[in-house]
């Protein structure tokens, strides 16, 4: 979100959202980012570029809408008590059978970068492909087994 001036966010509980931004200098040209919070900052992505502060206000809240009605997440209050447990997938894109899913213990949510390459998060600490939420730990058995790597602010 370099250079832009950030002028409306959507966070959910899961701590996944949208970011809508102004490019400094300018009035004509927006930018809607998906972006993760975590301890270590915001994780940016799918970014998409608009000429004009109406075509972007209509993705912003189309992305959020859309957001709402698959997961079905409230926006994150200052009273908001739920936790989620982040887990990255650094050696592959997540797919068919490449995350546990443990019946006691269904993921949340699932985001796959699509980027067609790793991308830096968790403060730039470890690359990956993807991130799965779940309302519980993992096992160290099932972190190893699918080869997940725990969010520092798992920890």
């Amino acid at each position: 979100m370099d250079g832009y001036e950030i002028q409306r966010t959507i966070l959910f509980e899961t701590g996944y959202g949208f970011a809508l931004g102004c490019e400094r200098g300018t009035l004509e040209k927006f930018a809607v980012w998906n972006f993760t919070e975590t301890a270590c900052g915001r994780d940016c992505y799918w970014k998409s570029c608009h000429e004009n502060r109406d075509a972007a206000e209509e993705n912003f809240q189309k992305r959020a809408g859309r957001w709402r009605m698959m997961y079905g997440m409230q926006e994150k209050t200052k009273d908001s008590t739920a936790v989620f447990y982040r887990y990255y997938a650094t050696e592959r894109p997540v797919d068919i059978a490449t995350f546990p899913q443990p019946e006691e213990n269904s993921p949340v949510m699932l985001v796959n970068y699509n980027e067609g390459r790793r991308r830096l998060v968790a403060g730039g600490r470890l690359c990956a492909w993807s991130e799965i939420l779940y309302p519980h730990p993992l096992t160290k058995e099932q972190m190893e087994d699918y080869e997940l790597k725990p969010a520092p602010d798992n920890l």
